[in-house]
């Protein structure tokens, strides 16, 4: 299992190169997340949705993604809370105090994928989720130690030294941990190092010294890497371009979800892409793009406080071409209706933007499938994942945008100007990508390839190991983790007692 000092020390990463590492080794590998909190999701094989980063840990095992690699999925609609996925599918809405007592139900869910799991692939290399000395959620844990307690495994503590603080953080953590936590921590990974190693190394040998524990690995800091993330807007990929000339720009929403939509354009050479609170933060654009919500009223309300509405319509008023994905595409229509109270328990309706002729109602399935077809008047293949919870009906779905496999998806405005649909990952294929901005009015063909841009990733993360991680060491740590627990039977003395940990 791979832990973290912190969130987005590099757990996600480390977890995708051991796993193209093994695969290339011909071992039969998996990748499992017991508890993700992540926005921006993936459909699997089984028609479920697990966090991105476990679908990209998949795709470097040579497997396709399924919810048994992350059982359970919380998706914030609100700032205390959230919706529960298990096993891939919608449980309900939680406040956090339910979900906190909701966690033992949870655990057992977990457990089970972890047995189902074990029992098909000769390694599973797990991901913990933010750090493990988080001690307000120590209580119950089923992300961190405390399944790692359940699951008798060995644990690799991971910390990012370009943050500052390293041999702090790392000290740290292993000081809030229980005496058995601490003897399940194998070794150290330093990651994102920039600089001359000899330098380094005092800090290293201190370290061990002090812990009595190995530093696996110092692995470099990668300037040009792209994988798909789960969270931060922020830490987007931008491609390296001296002349931008066409401006893509989106709402940033306080629920925006699965900005991976927005990579292949984020990676394109000949774009400007902007994120913005509102539009005094901008330009004008070419294209504005209305991204994913997790949250469509409280999005919508947002987006008319901040501004955007006269915004988006003088825009259109000038002949600019406006884009909704999914949540997006919902708020293009003349309302929205939460008959059921999806999105919280007092339901109602919400008028939207008007621009299509069309009404959405959520229902409380969710709908979850990948999808293959063509633009129906654009000269392209499209393929993506629906990930939704909201049908839409009205005179404009009958100028579909999508011929699916599965039927018509979307509208486009009689004028031409107005389209959008539930397909997430609309820009993925290159033709797909060149053919929407051609429709917006980009002619230059210079789409990226962003499979073979994950694939280079991947394969570039595993070429990191082989040159900077002490094998060797970590097997030795693991066979001596092995013999303590066949000394004391199968777990090891302390395990699952919550009463040890401070």
């Amino acid at each position: 299992m791979v832990q973290g000092t912190t969130s987005d020390a590099g757990k996600s990463t480390l977890v995708t190169a051991l796993c193209r590492y093994y695969q290339r080794q011909g071992v039969r590998v998996a990748p499992f997340k017991p508890q993700n909190m992540a926005l921006n999701s993936a459909v699997t094989v089984d028609g479920g949705e697990i966090g991105r980063a476990q679908a990209v840990q998949a795709a470097a095992c040579g497997l396709p993604a399924h919810s048994d690699m992350n059982p359970v999925l919380l998706k914030p609609t609100a700032d205390m809370q959230a919706q529960v996925i298990i096993h891939g599918r919608v449980l309900e809405n939680q406040s956090a105090s339910q979900y906190h007592d909701y966690k033992k139900v949870a655990k057992e869910a977990v457990m089970a994928s972890w047995r189902r799991l074990t029992a098909q692939y000769q390694t599973v290399i797990v991901e913990g989720a933010g750090s493990p000395a988080e001690i307000n959620l120590r209580q119950g844990d089923i992300a961190n130690m405390g399944f790692a307690e359940s699951a008798n495994c060995p644990v690799i503590l991971i910390a990012d030294i370009d943050r500052g603080g390293v041999f702090a953080h790392i000290v740290g953590t292993l000081a809030l941990l229980s005496a058995t936590e601490q003897q399940r921590v194998i070794g150290f990974v330093i990651n994102r190092f920039r600089g001359d190693p000899a330098l380094l190394q005092p800090g290293l040998d201190w370290l061990e010294a002090r812990t009595g524990k190995p530093v696996l690995a110092v692995l470099p800091y990668l300037r040009d890497l792209y994988l798909e993330a789960e969270d931060s807007l922020a830490a987007r990929p931008v491609a390296p371009s001296a002349q931008r000339i066409f401006h893509v720009v989106a709402p940033h929403l306080p629920s925006f979800s699965n900005h991976t939509d927005f990579d292949p354009l984020l990676l394109h050479p000949g774009l400007k892409v902007s994120f913005a609170v509102s539009p005094e933060q901008t330009d004008a654009a070419d294209l504005i793009i209305l991204p994913g919500s997790k949250s469509v009223h409280r999005d919508l309300d947002y987006l008319r406080q901040r501004g955007w509405e006269p915004y988006i319509r003088r825009h259109l008023r000038y002949g600019g071409k406006l884009l909704g994905i999914c949540g997006g595409f919902q708020m293009l229509g003349r309302a929205i209706h939460d008959p059921f109270g999806v999105e919280g328990a007092a339901g109602g309706s919400m008028a939207g933007l008007g621009l299509l002729d069309m009404e959405t109602s959520l229902q409380a399935e969710k709908i979850l499938k990948h999808s293959v077809g063509r633009f129906c008047r654009l000269d392209s293949e499209v393929a993506g994942y629906e990930i939704h919870m909201g049908v839409s009906s009205g005179p404009a779905l009958a100028r579909p945008l999508l011929m699916l496999d599965g039927g018509n998806d979307g509208a486009v405005s009689a004028d031409d100007q107005v389209a959008g649909g539930y397909l997430h990952g609309l820009f993925d294929l290159p033709t797909a990508c060149d053919a929407l901005l051609n429709w917006a009015g980009y002619q230059p063909r210079q789409a990226v390839d962003l499979r073979d841009m994950r694939e280079a990733g991947i394969n570039q993360l595993a070429d990191m190991l082989d040159s900077h991680f002490n094998f060797p060491q970590l097997y030795a740590g693991l066979e001596a983790f092995n013999a303590r627990k066949e000394a004391y039977g199968e777990h090891l003395p302390g395990t699952d007692d919550s009463a040890a940990r401070p």
